[in-house]
């Protein structure tokens, strides 16, 4: 049996639309994970990020915090990239910004 030539030349073109459809629709789930993942992750990471940095930004002197290796202290003096810590009376430390974790209530550091 011999196959037409119009039939031949059709037959491709009607697969690849259905391959086409066919490769979205096997797309679609990876995307739909890309979505989950970004407000489930990446975006409250971002948030968490920013308000950080606000923190950090307004730390001023007389602060209460608490630095990342579990350093309590009040905050002695600033600058461009670390912060005075006043652990004890007469005991200052220098920390980097970044390393400051929270602002206590005053009156915690006794």
């Amino acid at each position: 049996m011999l196959i037409s030539p119009a039939f031949a030349q059709t037959a491709p073109a009607a697969a690849a639309e259905g391959g086409m459809m066919a490769s979205l629709t096997g797309m679609l789930p990876l995307v739909l994970m890309f979505v989950v993942l970004y407000f489930i992750m990446i975006r409250p990471q971002m948030k968490r990020q920013k308000e950080h940095k606000a923190m950090i930004d307004a730390l001023a002197k007389g602060d209460e915090v608490a630095t990342a290796g579990g350093l309590l202290g009040k905050v002695a003096g600033l600058s461009e990239g670390t912060v005075q810590l006043e652990i004890a009376n007469g005991v200052q430390v220098q920390v980097q910004r970044s390393a400051v974790t929270q602002v206590l209530p005053k009156g915690t550091v006794k």
